[in-house]
């Protein structure tokens, strides 16, 4: 196997997208599950992404998607019963860690996320009191409401084919959008990030998001939301599938 191609985040330009697009495409491809396949595309991107040092660029890469309650796994289930005070129904959308990895030991197992592993979302108002999940959302260019109560049938086809914004915050540092600024942003030196994805065919929302240890400019930024596309492609086949607990 050849050495992998890598690429200098504060400088992603339209050459680099089109290759990352190609190995998007194929890393992990022997894998059978949602979880697996978005662990290997989250690693991919950590190791792919460098910055003028040929270190990884990004101190965490993570990869999200919206899962109903009753697709989630038993533990998965408990971890989002924590947030809520009734019971949910099963159709309940609940925005569940799927890849994971960083410059951390603990930052490359989804299991061992204090406060990520699957959030309900019960409502606009919830959301809303969530500010990088509000953020990531709306600045994508997609309604909390079509996060939170997904289209069905012929009316999720226009959504999952409109071309997204993306995520940017330019300063981390001092962001209202990346609340953990004392023991994240500041301790990690978190620059910027950036987010890309979309709404899949099954309504469900999904995301990666990119906490850079460089500034990444909104060009910089418009071209990385390019790779939502492949992204998409890559979580449709699992998309339908029981999750356990990654």
């Amino acid at each position: 196997m050849g050495q992998e191609l890598t690429y200098r985040l504060a400088t992603f330009d339209a050459d680099a997208v089109r290759r990352c697009v190609d190995g998007m495409r194929t890393v992990g491809s022997e894998n059978r599950s949602l979880e697996a396949t978005a662990q290997a595309i989250a690693g991919w991107l950590h190791r792919t992404l460098v910055d003028d040092d040929d270190q990884p660029a990004c101190a965490l890469v993570r990869i999200y998607k919206t899962h109903p309650f009753g697709r989630l796994g038993s533990e998965l289930q408990e971890f989002a019963r924590a947030f809520l005070e009734e019971e949910p129904d099963g159709d309940l959308r609940c925005l569940t860690l799927l890849g994971t990895a960083g410059t951390k030991p603990e930052w490359n197992d989804a299991r061992l996320s204090r406060g990520h592993r699957a959030i309900p979302l019960p409502s606009e108002e919830f959301v809303l009191r969530l500010p990088m999940v509000a953020q990531l959302i709306t600045q994508l260019g997609i309604e909390v409401g079509d996060v939170v109560r997904p289209p069905k049938g012929a009316d999720v086809i226009p959504l999952s084919q409109q071309t997204n914004d993306v995520f940017h915050v330019p300063d981390a540092v001092g962001s209202p959008y990346l609340p953990a600024q004392e023991e994240f942003v500041l301790a990690e030196g978190i620059r910027s990030a950036v987010g890309f994805g979309g709404i899949l065919l099954t309504g469900d929302f999904y995301a990666t998001v990119l906490f850079a240890r460089v500034p990444i400019s909104s060009a910089v930024a418009r071209t990385l939301k390019i790779l939502g596309l492949p992204l998409r492609m890559r979580l449709l086949p699992f998309a339908q599938t029981q999750l356990a607990a990654p």
